[in-house]
């Protein structure tokens, strides 16, 4: 017995040293901490993680990354890291390029995983994850305001930092613009339409200090105000009339465009104009204009073509909403992450899918929005169909009940003239027939029943009566939430690790719902206009200052990662920011703060010698001249030829177009020009295709609404200049000025010209201008059968064309 004991007690010993029964516990801080720190931390460190996956901890690896978690406990053969790290076929072993695992390690982290992967609990990470130093991430703050030797130019804060970067740079700034030249800049900029020649002069006879002021005020007061920044609005919202694609069929959304419009009219601020547009439909009571909002993100392209895959353009359509929310308001190319994590910004590939997450559980509603009489019609002819409703289920309980009677009543030749599923009903009998063969027999009987078609007819009628509201296109919360899960390589078909929403880890962090709700587009919205944000103000203020000076204070608008630029005047753009909120997110307060500057009223005249050392003008020593956009052209036109239609909202119009152009789409299409004064419309009223938008639209360097669009390019092309001279549209529109000057003019040429150059141009023309269009005038060789008319018209057509075609017209100054 002894024996037996003492030779057992050496085969338990044997085995322990072997492993083979009673496995030595494997310890994790000296046994596998320093294989994962030896081998995987460069790339699954603090870092760098690649794949989203960190090693640096036993707790991150068993959370794993974007392919689920590296370590399942007690299950090597089902662990990630272990089949990561021996590869199999033609996967080589991780890690790459690098001195790979030996045997001894491998097997060690198998046993450990398999006894269940035991730690510390109060294992840290190498240190904190998504902090940043970049000046981007870094909160707003209120600078000092800098000194300056000039101290009566600055009319506020914002001038002191401009001109003590001038005088840092030994420069002084221009003079202040002329006041035709005044006016005419800030009404282009503000209201995005030219002055009248009586605007010019009430302002420049205007003696009271505060003129320019009044002027300013009485802008932003206007209805054109709200059109011409709406413009700007729709850029970055993506706004089209269109699916896009190559079917880019027609949809009702311009109840958002004219949303947009109407908010900024009444300065409706901004943290608002972002909440309600990214979750309207989410805040307490939501109203109808709350839920058009929401078209903010109803934009997207939307694919009809046949045979696709539709969860596929979802999930395209969601990306393209996490895309703009990243660009328009936290200035972060986070699309970058879609497949990777970022190769350059502290955002990782699950910081996408957690804001993905957000807008991943949103139906794509039509919102019907009838006006008071066609509720009325609604509520009225609805009544009547209920009425009818519930004689016709009369009449068919009644029918049913007679229906053995019915069949008690067929003639062999009707039996014979049913079709043959009908008739094997009536070879059954009565006590055996299911429901379905039941169901049958009585639609079959119904083809008799005239009454019956006589209440059907009449509730058809009354459908076809209902009003056909308008609709809009809106976002809406899913009641039946998805799980949203990291997309491998941003392939919809390959869901990996699964996420909830979130906002980036680099920014400061979302407060989570005391009440444990899971997180809505609500809160993500309040999170972008959030105190401790510091991009969404610095990028709005950035954007805001690129329309007025031609360049953002960070010339990378839609970038303010460590890649773009660095802004040139740091502590300017935090005061703007700073301020913009303080002024309670108002944006006509921060038009009316910068317009009234002594920045924005200096002169755009050329210096050479700050050219030799600023040739883009980045330190403001004189105002930039900017071409007009697309829509600002053909709106001066058509106000100086006295047609622009004041009329404001609806339906988007067609105004003349070249014949053709719609035929350049897979889908052809018709352009039937719009009656009346829609044909003058603003041009931001006008019909955009994606696939065939209005080819002024597009020579003038307009956006294809495809994605959000932070800066138009201001290209300068003979085509440009070839449309504006012969261009139908623009060539009407010289006829209809020329009419202005023979009408309203003086009756000598030179002083008709004086009064068309005032008309174009917001200023008196110098004598070298009179007398070149004076020869011009001269030169204009009348047509057949001339009358005296038709050749004063053909010759002041002839100047008006010149003058809508120089470069000032389409400048602003």
């Amino acid at each position: 017995m002894r024996f037996a004991c003492c030779m057992l007690i050496g085969c338990f010993a044997w085995l322990g040293a072997h492993g083979a029964v009673i496995a030595e516990p494997v310890d994790y801080a000296r046994d596998i901490k320093p294989i994962l720190e030896k081998h995987c931390y460069e790339c699954h460190g603090l870092d760098t993680q690649e794949s989203g996956l960190r090693l640096d901890t036993a707790s991150l690896a068993i959370e794993g990354g974007y392919s689920g978690a590296a370590i399942v406990p007690g299950k090597s053969g089902e662990s990630l890291l272990v089949k990561a790290i021996t590869g199999g076929g033609d996967i080589k072993p991780m890690p790459y390029e690098s001195e790979p695992l030996v045997a001894g390690d491998i097997e060690l982290l198998r046993r450990w995983i398999d006894q269940g992967a035991t730690h510390p609990a109060d294992e840290r990470p190498l240190g904190q994850s998504g902090t940043s130093q970049h000046w981007a991430f870094q909160p707003i703050r209120r600078p000092p305001l800098p000194r300056v030797k000039q101290a009566g130019w600055p009319r506020g804060a914002m001038d002191r930092f401009i001109l003590a970067k001038l005088e840092a740079a030994g420069f002084e700034p221009s003079p202040e613009a002329d006041r035709p030249t005044l006016i005419r800049r800030v009404m282009l900029d503000l209201v995005g339409l030219p002055p009248t020649w009586k605007d010019v002069e009430r302002f420049v006879h205007d003696t009271r200090p505060d003129a320019y002021e009044r002027l300013v005020d009485r802008l932003l007061a206007s209805p054109s105000y709200g059109e011409r920044w709406g413009r700007h609005w729709l850029d970055v919202a993506r706004y089209a009339d269109s699916d896009g694609y190559t079917v880019d069929g027609p949809r009702s959304i311009w109840k958002y465009r004219d949303w947009v419009v109407e908010a900024l009219n009444r300065d409706l601020p901004f943290d608002r104009f972002t909440i309600e547009q990214l979750a309207g439909d989410l805040l307490p009571g939501a109203t109808r204009r709350q839920m058009i909002a929401t078209g903010f993100h109803r934009n997207t392209l939307i694919n009809h073509e046949g045979g696709t895959d539709q969860e596929q353009f979802r999930v395209e359509a969601v990306v393209d909403r996490v895309n703009t929310t990243g660009v328009v308001f936290l200035g972060l190319t986070i699309g970058c992450a879609r497949c990777h994590d970022h190769k350059f910004d502290p955002l990782t590939q699950q910081d996408f899918y957690r804001l993905f997450a957000f807008y991943n559980n949103c139906d794509e509603p039509q919102l019907e929005l009838p006006t008071p009489r066609q509720q009325q019609q609604q509520a009225r002819l609805q009544g009547e169909i209920a009425q009818v409703d519930k004689r016709l289920a009369a009449h068919d309980a009644e029918w049913e009940a007679a229906l053995n009677d019915w069949e008690a009543g067929l003639t062999d030749d009707a039996r014979q003239k049913l079709p043959d599923p009908v008739k094997a009903v009536l070879d059954t009998p009565p006590d055996h027939r299911d429901v379905a063969q039941r169901k049958t027999l009585l639609e079959a009987s119904r083809k008799f029943d005239a009454k019956r078609k006589a209440l059907v007819d009449q509730i058809a009628a009354l459908k076809a009566k209902l009003p056909k509201p308008v609709t809009t296109m809106i976002l809406r919360r899913r009641a039946e939430p998805r799980t949203t899960h990291i997309l491998i390589r941003g392939d919809f078909l390959r869901p990996g690790k699964e996420v909830t929403p979130g906002t980036p880890a680099v920014l400061p962090s979302l407060n989570l719902p005391s009440d444990g709700r899971p997180l809505t587009r609500l809160d993500l919205a309040r999170w972008l206009v959030h105190k401790d944000n510091p991009l969404t103000p610095r990028v709005t203020m950035n954007r805001l200052w690129q329309h007025y000076f031609g360049r953002g204070l960070v010339a990378t608008e839609n970038d303010f990662g460590t890649q773009g630029a660095p802004p040139t005047h740091p502590e300017l753009l935090d005061w703007l920011a700073g301020e913009f909120v303080r002024r309670g997110w108002s944006l006509k307060a921060m038009h009316r703060l910068i317009v009234s500057s002594s920045t924005y009223r200096q002169s755009s005249d050329f210096r050479a010698s700050l050219a030799e050392i600023d040739p883009r003008n980045k330190l403001l020593g004189r105002q930039s001249r900017l071409r007009l956009e697309a829509e600002a052209i053909r709106d001066s036109a058509l106000a100086v030829a006295g047609t622009l239609s004041p009329k404001m909202g609806g339906p988007s119009v067609f105004p003349y177009q070249p014949d053709g152009v719609m035929g350049l789409a897979q889908v052809k299409r018709a352009w039937k020009m719009s009656p009346g004064e829609d044909r003058y419309r603003r041009t931001m009223y006008t019909f955009f295709w994606r696939s065939t938008p209005h080819p002024l639209l597009k020579m003038f360097d307009a956006p294809n609404a495809i994605m959000s669009c932070t800066r138009r390019d201001r290209s300068n092309t003979p085509l440009q200049s070839l449309t504006l001279l012969n261009d139908a549209e623009f060539v009407a529109c010289a006829r209809k000025l020329a009419a202005h000057i023979l009408a309203e003019g003086p009756h000598s040429d030179t002083g008709r010209i004086t009064f068309a150059v005032r008309r174009c141009l917001a200023r008196e023309p110098t004598k070298y201008e009179t007398l070149r269009l004076l020869e011009l005038a001269e030169q204009v060789e009348p047509g057949e059968a001339p009358s005296p008319e038709t050749v004063e018209r053909d010759r002041w057509t002839a100047v008006a064309r010149v003058l809508l075609n120089v470069d000032e017209f389409v400048t602003r100054p």
